[in-house]
């Protein structure tokens, strides 16, 4: 019925009289959502997870302060932007260390957006450095491991948003799990989609090229943007450099990132973070939200080694100031 109604609307009314009429953010979040989008059209984004942290068998292994810093100094010199998964066990310490060390923007992921401690530490950081802080992402692929419903998700918005009203808020989902029909009712509250799509996951990945997979990315996207008022921020996409066994290797790791540069440049309203920072082979026995059982593939995401070293698809990027 949306696109019925705005069909009639471009009949009646000519294109140009909507071009002034872009998303209108809300009043208090228009700085730092216009700051975000600044740094997704000028800066390069990862989705970092701290080295040392692991969680195996449900006991975690906490990531310390100085474990963090020299994490982010190996990926200082080709990015400039970071994207968390939660808020704590180390990554409490990950603004503090990325403002010294001299990241331009963060966006805060909250693992369990209903743990009191991860909300405490997210707003502290927030509160310590606006500048760096361009947004807070509720939860990662809740509603499709149904640790949650889209009404728990908007419910979250809400209360993160009384405690911070300046701040962008989003969730982070799979492309397909923003598409369902209750969606609908939360995709409006949210100042941001940062959104998961991953083409390793479609059934004629194995028989295509590398620029195919890109163009699924670029596609999903442009239909995603559709449907949603606001900037779109792709967090994890790619292929893992490993294991060989199942097809994957370095070389098609770095294929996927230099077409993906060249089909899809980063802009203000569109744009990707690169995943992910870093290879963690505890996640081979990491909890499946898809419940396929056991995917080694999760542990070669890393644009470096679980020690820190630089793959192709690394090498392959210049620096960042």
């Amino acid at each position: 019925m949306r696109k019925i109604i705005l069909v009639l609307l471009a009949l009646i009314f000519p294109a140009t009289a909507f071009a002034a009429e872009p998303c209108a953010p809300r009043k208090a979040v228009a700085p730092a959502l216009a700051r975000l989008e600044a740094a997704m059209a000028t800066n390069r984004f990862i989705a970092y997870n701290p080295t040392e942290l692991k969680v195996i068998d449900g006991n975690i292994t906490v990531a310390s302060a100085d474990s963090i810093r020299a994490d982010l100094k190996a990926l200082r010199p080709h990015f400039d932007a970071l994207i968390t998964y939660s808020a704590r066990d180390g990554n409490e310490h990950v603004a503090d260390i990325a403002a010294e060390l001299g990241f331009k923007a963060l966006i805060i992921g909250l693992w369990t957006p209903a743990d009191m401690d991860e909300i405490r530490n997210a707003i502290r950081m927030a509160k310590a450095h606006p500048k760096l802080v361009t947004g807070i992402s509720l939860g990662n692929e809740i509603v499709l491991a149904n640790r949650g419903k889209w009404k728990n998700m908007g419910a979250y918005v809400a209360l993160m948003r009384a405690r911070l009203p300046d701040v962008p808020l989003t969730v982070t989902e799979p492309f397909a799990q923003f598409q369902l029909s209750d969606a609908e009712e939360v995709l409006p509250s949210l100042d941001f989609m940062l959104v998961n799509i991953h083409p390793i996951f479609e059934k004629w990945f194995a028989t295509a090229p590398a620029q195919n997979w890109a163009n699924f990315v670029v596609k999903v996207s442009d239909n995603l943007a559709s449907d949603f008022c606001g900037p779109i921020l792709v967090k994890e996409t790619g292929t893992p450099s490993g294991p060989a066994e199942r097809g994957f290797t370095p070389e098609m790791q770095a294929s996927f990132w230099r077409e993906l540069e060249k089909q899809m440049p980063p802009t203000r309203a569109r744009a990707f973070a690169y995943f992910a920072a870093f290879d963690a082979p505890w996640r081979v026995s990491d909890f499946d939200p898809m419940g396929d059982g056991h995917n080694p593939e999760e542990a070669h995401w890393g644009f470096m080694t679980d020690k820190r070293e630089a793959k192709p698809a690394l090498m392959g990027l210049p620096k960042r100031p």
